[in-house]
């Protein structure tokens, strides 16, 4: 069975995809972190004439298995992130390992945004995660006090809206709702309601294919 889960920045995806995989026994894949593990690499190069040479060069060499998250969650590798995807040999360049993932005996759950469109358009399930601007604010600089960063808010929904405009406007890139994507806004959501509607989709979606989950 392979989950794929798109959504904005802060959205909540990461941690409903997290939630299923936890839930199914899957393996589970934060895309977004390969992008901000090249963004990272790249960080002091962004206004360079050269940078996509550079990040393609990061991403043919991103130590996969070496992305933490804490360390790659600020908003700013999230912004070099989205500057570096706008490439599309960096996008190639990290497209097998992650359908490669997914390929995995047993299924896989991907988040990121273009997994459904993109990734896994085959997913036997497909979420799309959003929430209101504000409200993703709120819940990073939570996290990152949370980690003891200091963090702006009003900073952040900056950071976030440029993200989003960014996403959207990307030519290499596809971030939409899949067509037969399920959409869950988490507004007014708090993870444990927002886990039981997504799990009831997924039992849904596994009881329409008899009950195997492949």
């Amino acid at each position: 069975m392979i989950i794929a889960v798109d959504g904005p920045a802060a959205s909540g995806k990461g941690t409903m995809a997290a939630l299923l995989a936890r839930h199914y026994g899957l393996p589970h894949l934060d895309t977004g972190l390969l992008y901000r593990g090249v963004g990272r690499a790249v960080i002091a190069a962004l206004a360079d004439a050269g940078l996509e040479a550079k990040a393609v060069e990061a991403a043919v060499g991103l130590d996969k298995k070496n992305l933490d998250p804490v360390t790659l969650g600020t908003p700013e590798i999230g912004l070099a992130a989205s500057q570096v995807s706008r490439f599309g040999r960096v996008r190639a360049a990290l497209l097998q390992h992650q359908r490669d993932f997914a390929a995995q005996p047993g299924g896989a759950v991907l988040d990121g945004r273009d997994i459904g469109t993109r990734i896994c358009p085959d997913a036997d399930v497909k979420f799309f995660i959003t929430a209101a601007p504000e409200v993703r604010a709120r819940r990073r600089a939570e996290q990152l006090a949370a980690q003891g960063v200091k963090a702006n808010e009003d900073e952040i929904l900056r950071q976030i809206l440029d993200r989003d405009a960014a996403d959207r406007d990307n030519p290499a890139g596809a971030f939409y709702p899949a067509k037969d994507a399920h959409l869950l806004d988490t507004s007014e959501l708090d993870i444990e309601t927002a886990f039981r509607a997504a799990l009831g989709i997924v039992e849904g979606a596994i009881a329409r294919k008899g009950g195997q989950r492949h």
